[in-house]
């Protein structure tokens, strides 16, 4: 019955998703018969193929090939639907102003098209744009003096994946060496996939220049595939993977101990020892030690703020990645991106510097954290 159940609203959802936009962009009044009939014919085969392609593109197979047309499948007609039903508010707005059929519904075809055609335009090449640098100054009134000013540079959700993004790596690299960071982070989701099928596009990383550390943690990406490959291939970059631990980083006389969890999927994954452990991470810390911890989800701050940890960087969201989608997302996350407080506890969360799935990033850019830490605002 489980299954039943599955299998109906994996129908019902895929006649909404495809069905609202065929209904603007098809069913058009005066529209030849040819037409309607191909325009049936294109939407009902791609509704079809739509699930063949992801589950052969993201399933135990995991067809690149599958899952690049799966993707940008799905990015489409999501922005379809999108602005299909937003198209509605222009069909009563044109009603209201007198413009009769079969006009309205046309001018609402048109309209609802140009703007998703843009947008997806735009969309990718936001989303395949090595990200720009988003600075934000962080206080942290405990700051020692010797590690005020202390210039953080965060990737997260690089999500190396069906796409070759062997050279967008390596300039998101260049980007971030251009920076000058004294620590870089990665806040997890580094790839899809095996070691063995994305290390070319995760190599560049052990190019990354810092100069008092590379942290990383996994995020739940890791985790349907090769966590602990990842970690260990990661380690073999010169990065410090912060796998429940912690290291203490020195500058000026003073102190700052970088913490990093794994992600919450890591506990169902049945990896031994995987799974975030906030009290094994602060083992032995130092208490007057200010603390930045890494934690991929931006709702392992609950047990961030009952800990008393002063900074949290966190990915995920992608920001929402297509607009509207942060809608969903923000019901299961507390925010979508930025420096926010809860409690006694910082957390910045990144919109991330990659993209997962549809190679769109609509509304919701991504970007390369530089986050500066001060004693005072």
């Amino acid at each position: 019955m489980r299954r039943v159940r599955r299998a109906a609203a994996l129908v019902v959802a895929l006649l909404l998703l495809f069905g609202e936009p065929w209904s603007v962009f098809v069913l058009l009044p005066g529209w030849p018969v040819a037409g309607t009939v191909v325009g049936t014919v294109v939407f009902a085969g791609a509704m079809v193929a739509f699930p063949v392609l992801m589950f052969q593109g993201h399933g135990p197979r995991q067809s690149d090939a599958a899952a690049r047309a799966g993707d940008v499948l799905l990015g489409t007609i999501w922005v379809l639907f999108t602005w299909s039903v937003l198209g509605h508010v222009l069909r009563l707005a044109l009603l209201a102003a007198g413009v009769d059929d079969p006009a309205r519904p046309r001018i609402v075809a048109a309209a609802s098209l140009a703007v998703s055609v843009v947008l997806l335009a735009v969309g990718n090449r936001v989303a395949m744009r090595v990200p720009p640098v988003k600075e934000t100054d962080v206080v942290i009134p405990r700051l020692g003096a010797g590690v005020d000013g202390l210039r953080i540079a965060v990737i997260t959700d690089t999500h190396y994946g069906p796409l070759d993004r062997t050279k967008w790596s390596e300039k998101l690299v260049a980007e971030v060496n251009r920076l000058q960071a004294d620590v870089v982070c990665h806040a997890g989701d580094l790839a899809d996939g095996s070691v063995a099928k994305r290390r070319k596009q995760v190599d560049p990383l052990g190019g990354v220049q810092a100069g008092l550390g590379r942290f990383y943690i996994t995020g739940n990406h890791e985790y349907f595939g090769e966590a602990q490959a990842w970690l260990d291939h990661m380690a073999s970059l010169g990065w410090d993977t912060l796998h429940n631990r912690s290291t203490l980083v020195e500058r000026g006389g003073d102190r700052i101990l970088f913490a990093g969890i794994d992600d919450p999927t890591g506990a169902a994954s049945g990896l031994p020892g995987h799974g975030p452990d906030l009290p094994a991470a602060l083992a032995g810390a130092d208490p007057d030690v200010p603390v930045v911890l890494l934690a991929h989800q931006p709702k392992q701050v609950n047990e961030a703020r009952e800990a008393g940890i002063d900074l949290q960087i966190s990915g995920h969201t992608h920001g929402g990645q297509i607009w509207p989608f942060h809608l969903l997302v923000r019901l299961d996350q507390p925010t979508l991106s930025g420096l926010t407080r809860h409690g006694p506890t910082q957390l910045y969360n990144s919109r991330g510097s990659g993209f997962w799935g549809p190679p769109f990033r609509v509304f919701a850019p991504n970007e390369i954290s530089l986050l500066t830490l001060r004693r005072a605002a």
